[in-house]
């Protein structure tokens, strides 16, 4: 069930560029990694440690990043490797996390066959 925030930040997005992927209305994850990422940024965010707009803009930035690479130069469109990418960008931008730090414990929620 969402708070207050987890609805607001939730609601902020849609119908916008970062809005998350939806199935019949629902946040969609197809991998845990997904949710947990979603819920670290919110809960980071809902802690205090740096306001959701700023973490959307980051994301908004990342979206737009891939949008304009050339298309053989394009990863596969991936949301939540655009939604990782943001929030690495807003915790270095407050000194939260150390970069490798985050990434290896992202790596340790991914299955093996996902890393």
């Amino acid at each position: 069930m969402f708070t207050r925030f987890e609805e607001f930040a939730a609601n902020s997005m849609l119908g916008g560029k970062d809005s998350p992927p939806r199935s019949q209305g629902r946040l969609q994850f197809t991998q845990d990694w997904q949710r947990s990422l979603y819920g670290l940024a919110l809960a980071l965010s809902k802690a205090g440690h740096f306001e959701w707009g700023e973490f959307r803009q980051n994301l908004i930035n990342s979206i737009s990043s891939w949008e304009q690479l050339p298309c053989d130069d394009q990863p596969p469109w991936d949301y939540y490797e655009r939604y990782l990418e943001a929030l690495i960008k807003v915790l270095q931008q407050h000194s939260l996390l150390d970069t490798d730090e985050l990434q290896a414990r992202l790596s340790a929620l991914k299955p093996d066959n996902e890393q």
